[in-house]
């Protein structure tokens, strides 16, 4: 049961048939065309398909197959000098996605993550009805200081916490950063939706799969719901100052996401240090394989069940394309570099010539002029 690019009801197939491809759900087709993702759901649920016909009507549905054009081109980004670099090319993204490895858990937890920013950030531009601005998360006074109706975590200058704890450690940021009391500043502004955009990433993602139990589902759903954690526990707090001659005798604070790519740099890190999990005895969880008195998966954790392939050599059952022809990094002794990119095949070297601007100079009005420049540089590829 594999794992699809923004909904597994986006490709699922008829039975007896196999599973259909996740590519179809980042290609181009179905990004620029979102009746074309309720035409293949009216052949599964017909209230699925009834709903569909409304997103497409709210633009809703646009804005998931954005989500996962965002999550699609993050992870090509941080996956870049890996073996596998989250290539849709000759369906590779299919055949990972039909194995439960880490590569798969952080495909799920960055398309997640990217449809929850991608509903949350047309909610806070107006570019959805059925939703705004964050109304809820208010700052009010009490008898012990200051304290808020959101449970959320934020972050006010790398300083994290949530409750009675957390808010005296946003108090005293905000005291010392602003240099006014607490009871000065008041949440207002254009605050980021993050639960409405929390709520249609599983509505979409893991709804259809929530009654099932077996190991590759729970391992789905875990870290779809760790994708969308690394936005929503996040959020940083931004405040503009308000008074006279420059003075901040009162300030208006919203809460914000933070940027796509510190989420994928958030889930890479998850990436590197995760978890081998073994399905428990009640079906219904799982645990951390090896030793037993290792420390059970967070939820913010990625975790897998299956050893992923070494993706050194095309392989057509697991998605490997290899490595063959990548560029190396011959100074790299990383994941980039030409030993472990190549799998100790060797690398070839050749020179080429670039070609770029230099020397540019401004003309007053309004005009740029540049040299063109040529450079040798040395390019090396894995055998």
């Amino acid at each position: 049961m594999p794992a699809c690019f923004l909904s597994p009801l986006l490709c699922s197939t008829p039975r007896g048939r196999g599973p259909a491809s996740p590519i179809r759900a980042v290609s181009n087709q179905v990004l620029a065309d979102p009746h074309i993702i309720c035409r293949r759901t009216k052949r599964l649920r017909p209230k699925v398909a009834d709903t569909c016909r409304k997103e497409i009507e709210t633009g809703l549905l646009k804005e998931l197959a954005k989500g996962a054009q965002l999550g699609s081109k993050e992870c090509q980004f941080q996956f870049r000098n890996r073996r596998w670099n989250c290539t849709t090319a000759k369906k590779s993204i299919r055949l990972v996605l039909m194995s439960d490895t880490r590569e798969s858990g952080f495909v799920n937890a960055i398309t997640a993550a990217g449809v929850a920013f991608a509903v949350t950030r047309a909610c806070s531009t107006g570019s959805l009805m059925d939703c705004g601005c964050d109304s809820k998360l208010k700052y009010k006074d009490t008898d012990d200081g200051a304290s808020m109706t959101s449970p959320r975590k934020h972050r006010v200058h790398k300083q994290k916490g949530k409750g009675r704890k957390g808010n005296k450690q946003r108090k005293e940021a905000l005291k010392q950063t602003e240099g006014t009391t607490a009871t000065e500043w008041r949440w207002n502004g254009c605050g980021d939706n993050i639960n409405y955009g929390v709520r249609k990433s599983r509505e979409w993602m893991d709804a259809p799969y929530r009654r099932q139990s077996d190991i590759k589902t729970l391992v789905m759903l875990h870290n779809n719901n760790a994708g969308r954690l690394a936005v929503k526990n996040y959020m940083i707090i931004e405040c503009k100052c308000h008074g006279l001659s420059g003075s901040c005798t009162m300030r208006t604070c919203w809460s914000r996401m933070p940027t796509f790519r510190d989420i994928g740099h958030r889930l890479k890190d998850h990436f590197d240090g995760a978890i081998k999990v073994l399905p428990s005895n009640d079906g219904r969880s799982f645990l951390a394989a090896g030793d037993p008195s290792i420390k059970p998966p967070g939820r913010e954790d990625i975790v897998y069940s299956e050893d992923s392939p070494e993706f050194c050599n095309p392989h057509p059952r697991t998605g490997s394309l290899g490595t063959q022809g990548r560029v190396c990094n011959v100074s790299s002794a990383g994941v980039g570099g030409c030993d472990l990119l190549c799998c100790g095949r060797g690398h070839d070297t050749k020179q080429i010539k670039h070609v770029y601007n230099c020397d540019c100079r401004f003309k007053w009005c309004c005009n740029v002029t540049c040299n063109t420049c040529q450079e040798k540089r040395s390019l090396h590829t894995c055998r």
